[in-house]
C-alpha cells in the first residue's frame, strides 16, 4: 500500500509542476520585436598576390560517391559484403554506402580506414607495417591501422581517402578501395 501511495503522490507532484511550467510560459508576455541589425562590415579583399591565399583541391561529392559506388561494386562482383567510406582531406565523412549484408562494424571501420589513408598520404596496408617500429601509433584517435584503406591524391596531395571493411581479408578491402580510386581517373 506504501508504494502505490509513494507513487500516486510522486506523480501529482510532477503533474504540479508540469502545469506550473505551461501556466508561467502561457503568461509570460510576448517578446519585443528584435531591433534591426547594425550594417555589416564591408567584404574584406585578400590580397592573392602576397601569398595570403592558397587554393586547395577538393573531392566534389558526386565524385565521392562516384568512388565509393566503384569500390562497392568491386566487392559486390567478389560477393562481398562491404561498407565504403569518403573522407575529405581534414577527415571528414563525404560519403558513405553500407552493402546490402554488411556486418554492423564494418561502417565505423571504413571510415576510419579512410581517415588514417587520407592522413598519412598512403595506404593503410603499408601504413600497418610502421606499427612495428612506431606501436603507439595506432593510439591516435580515429586511426586504424588495417588494411584497406587508400587515399586519393591530386597535384600530389592527398585530397580524400577510400576505406572499405567487411571482407574477410584486409587486402580485399584494399583492392576495393583501390577501384574507387582508380574510379576517379575516368
Amino acid at each position: 500500500m506504501k508504494k502505490i501511495l509513494l507513487g500516486a503522490t510522486a506523480a501529482a507532484a510532477v503533474a504540479a509542476g508540469t502545469f506550473g511550467v505551461v501556466s508561467a510560459n502561457a503568461a509570460a508576455p510576448a517578446a519585443a520585436p528584435a531591433a534591426a541589425p547594425a550594417a555589416a562590415p564591408a567584404a574584406v579583399t585578400a590580397d592573392a598576390d602576397n601569398g595570403s591565399l592558397r587554393t586547395s583541391t577538393h573531392l566534389t561529392v558526386e565524385a565521392a560517391t562516384k568512388a565509393a559506388q566503384a569500390a562497392l561494386d568491386a566487392a559486390e562482383q567478389e560477393n562481398q559484403r562491404v561498407s565504403v567510406a569518403v573522407v575529405d582531406r581534414n577527415g571528414n565523412t563525404i560519403v558513405t554506402l553500407r552493402g546490402d549484408g554488411a556486418g554492423p562494424q564494418s561502417y565505423e571501420s571504413a571510415v576510419k580506414k579512410a581517415y588514417t589513408a587520407v592522413s598519412w598520404n598512403a595506404p593503410t596496408s603499408e601504413l600497418a607495417k610502421r606499427l612495428v617500429n612506431a606501436p603507439t601509433l595506432k593510439d591516435i584517435p580515429g586511426t586504424l591501422f588495417l588494411a584497406g584503406g587508400a587515399p586519393v591524391t591530386a597535384k600530389g596531395a592527398p585530397i580524400a581517402g577510400i576505406g572499405v571493411a567487411g571482407a574477410p581479408s584486409g587486402d580485399l578491402d584494399e583492392k576495393f578501395a583501390r577501384a574507387g580510386v582508380a574510379s576517379l581517373a575516368k
